[in-house]
């Protein structure tokens, strides 16, 4: 913009509109404005009619837009109304003053057929009156022919304005379509409520309905569960001592393999009755490896284990291991395709935590199974199991605020990883005090 005026009006308020003539066509938007202008897209038109003038003009942008714009020079009305259809322009400028045409008259057909097209007027003398208001009527810039150094920042800025505007306007019409749709939507949503109320008061009805059958099915649960403890009991008792007097039998075996799988759904039956959560937990200082090597040793299964030692409750973790082991053995049909692996690395945040690996190298666990193997009751197609180990192993870890999870074995298999928070120094400093204690009471 030339100096000689402060601040230019804004491109979109122009003058009352006059009705177009009859052969005028305003050029869809999109026919004329692409958002953003890309340098290699730009049109300009230029009203001229002193080539001189033009190519001062022309060398003026050209030494300074990349890539180099495509020029179109008119210097008469024809010309330039012509070129407005044809040629599609993305700027115009023009000469305020020509021998049978003007610039004002010229911007006012522009902003009939093309109103959001940039228009600059490039002119040798102007007053400062006249300035004002072509400003005023909507053009969006003007420079002196004299001070063509200050065209190019002119053009630029009319170009980068351009562009916004195209951006506000393709968001207030979005804007416009999701209000409509939110529109739309909230008459659905009205029209739902009454249906969604009357649901809510069934919904109501059946959740009562769930809760009491869910509570006599946990009072059954725990009632069978003790009953049948002492009888499974007392019959695994008779069906060893059997086999010690009569010797190994396919029979005896048998039996005691069916006893064994109903002592563990018993035992998974009275645990779930207790509570959906494993919470309470007495915990203490436990030679986690030594608890291992118990599981290892009962299960004919190999443990690889460091000296580690943790704070936790050693009875419901025996649960967990023992849970997972036996599952292990018996989906592998062999201890020696399954072993224990522990040790203590740095988990996230550099945490001390120690990790128990359960590894078999039997069938594995396919893809679509692993999201739902620690649901309730979900058994896949293992008959010997009632589906509750795995679920009450999780709550187990999660009580002891560690993570329990199943992944692929290198080479086949299943790898069930339990990781759990190792001693902190605290922890280690008060069971060596523990220790010294105990050594001074011997």
């Amino acid at each position: 913009m030339s100096g000689d005026v402060p601040g230019s009006g804004p491109a979109d308020m122009p003058p009352g509109d006059p009705a177009l003539a009859p052969s005028e066509t305003v050029l869809p938007q999109s026919e004329w404005s692409a958002a953003p202008i890309r340098a290699a897209q730009l049109r300009v038109l230029h009203l001229e009619d002193n080539i001189l003038d033009h190519e001062l003009v022309r060398s003026a942008l050209e030494d300074q837009l990349t890539p180099t714009p495509e020029f179109l020079q008119v210097e008469d009305e024809a010309g330039f109304r012509a070129a407005l259809q044809d040629f599609r322009p993305h700027l115009i400028l023009s000469d305020f003053s020509l021998p049978s045409y003007d610039g004002l008259s010229a911007f006012e057909l522009a902003h009939r057929l093309t109103p959001h097209v940039p228009f600059i007027i490039v002119t040798g003398a102007m007053g400062e009156e006249v300035a004002v208001d072509t400003l005023r009527r909507g053009v969006t810039d003007y420079v002196l022919k004299q001070r063509l150094e200050r065209l190019t920042p002119a053009v630029r800025r009319a170009l980068a304005e351009h562009a916004e505007r195209d951006r506000r306007r393709l968001a207030e019409a979005e804007i416009r379509g999701l209000n409509g749709a939110l529109q739309q939507r909230l008459q659905q949503v009205e029209q739902l409520n009454a249906v969604a109320e009357e649901r809510r008061l069934k919904q109501e009805d059946t959740a009562r309905q769930l809760a009491e059958s869910l509570t006599m099915q946990k009072t059954f649960l725990a009632e069978t569960s003790h009953e049948l403890r002492t009888p499974l009991t007392a019959l695994l008792g008779y069906l060893r001592r059997l086999e010690r007097e009569a010797g190994e039998s396919q029979t005896l075996s048998d039996a005691q393999r069916v006893a064994q799988n109903m002592t563990r759904l018993v035992n998974d039956l009275l645990q779930l009755t207790r509570g959906e959560l494993v919470q309470n937990t007495e915990q203490h200082f436990v030679d986690l490896t030594e608890l291992l090597r118990a599981v290892g040793r009962d299960y004919g299964v190999q443990v690889h284990a460091q000296a580690l030692e943790i704070v936790a409750d050693p009875g419901r973790l025996t649960q967990v291991f023992v849970n997972l082991v036996g599952n292990a053995v018996r989906v592998c049909g062999s201890p020696a395709l399954v072993e224990i692996r522990a040790e203590q690395h740095l988990g996230e945040n550099n945490a001390p935590e120690i990790c128990v690996r359960i590894v078999d190298h039997g069938p594995g666990i396919p893809d679509d199974v692993k999201p739902r193997i620690f649901d309730k009751f979900y058994r896949g197609k293992e008959a010997g199991s009632a589906g509750l180990g795995l679920t009450i192993a999780q709550q187990v870890v999660s009580a002891h605020m560690g993570s329990l999870r199943v992944v692929d074995t290198p080479g086949g298999g299943a790898t069930f990883e339990v990781c759990l928070p190792a001693l902190d120094e605290d922890d280690e400093d008060d069971l060596a005090l523990l220790g010294a204690e105990l050594d001074a009471e011997a």
